[in-house]
């Protein structure tokens, strides 16, 4: 008996892992037509009585301002470029502020909000975090840094159902990803810690302030992905 519940949870884990190294191994050269959170999104607005509505359109990186590139790593992930996934030092900053009960961003890293992204669910597991660091380890083993990049501005969420850097564009500032100003950029990175309560136009003081940190640190960003062999 227990050599036959041995076996059949071998089989589910190495199906598990030939399923997820093939699914990353796909979306390394195909643009990722959904994510879980839109499919949410969408059955959120169903059980409302609402219609579904989303707007999301890829765009490659080249075709989105290196504007907005700078603003998401100085206002997300400021090691981005240089770090392997994780960055152990935001996350052990993060942790001890919890423990005190204040408020921080959980320390993730643009690489893990794009795991967590395309291919988990939302919410708090330890069983949805350790998915979440295995997928992070394979994107960074089996992707290059663009293309890390290239898929989080393409699947995050940027303000009501509005996923992706060219529809955020359309939606806030009527013009395309790659004709983003610093200043316009800054107000779509500022949002991203929740795009439901904040604007990225006619915003509150909050996120002007934070826009013109932002807008600061942007200028310390060395966009180079050519230390990506990958």
């Amino acid at each position: 008996m227990l050599k036959k519940i041995f076996r059949f949870f071998f089989k589910l884990t190495l199906w598990f892992i030939v399923l997820s190294v093939f699914s990353v191994l796909l979306f390394r050269f195909v643009p990722v037509p959904f994510t879980p959170l839109m499919m949410t999104r969408a059955l959120e607005q169903k059980m409302d009585g609402k219609e579904m509505t989303s707007s999301h359109k890829w765009m490659p990186l080249e075709e989105i301002s290196p504007n907005l590139q700078k603003a998401v790593i100085a206002s997300e992930d400021d090691t981005f470029l240089t770090h392997n996934g994780f960055n152990f030092k935001a996350m052990k900053k993060a942790y001890a502020s919890n423990e005190k009960g204040k408020k921080l961003k959980g320390g993730s890293t643009i690489s893990q909000q794009t795991a967590k992204n395309v291919f988990l669910w939302q919410g708090r597991s330890y069983v949805r975090k350790g998915l979440e660091a295995y997928f992070t380890v394979l994107i960074e083993l089996l992707w290059s840094k663009e293309r890390i990049m290239e898929v989080y501005l393409n699947s995050i969420e940027m303000g009501p159902y509005v996923f992706g850097a060219q529809a955020a564009s359309q939606h806030w500032y009527h013009k395309d990803a790659a004709d983003l100003t610093k200043n316009e950029a800054a107000g779509i990175a500022a949002i991203l810690p929740n795009p439901y309560k904040f604007r990225a136009t006619r915003s509150s003081g909050y996120t002007e302030r934070r826009k013109g940190r932002i807008i600061k640190l942007m200028r310390y960003v060395k966009l180079d992905y050519s230390g990506d062999e990958k």
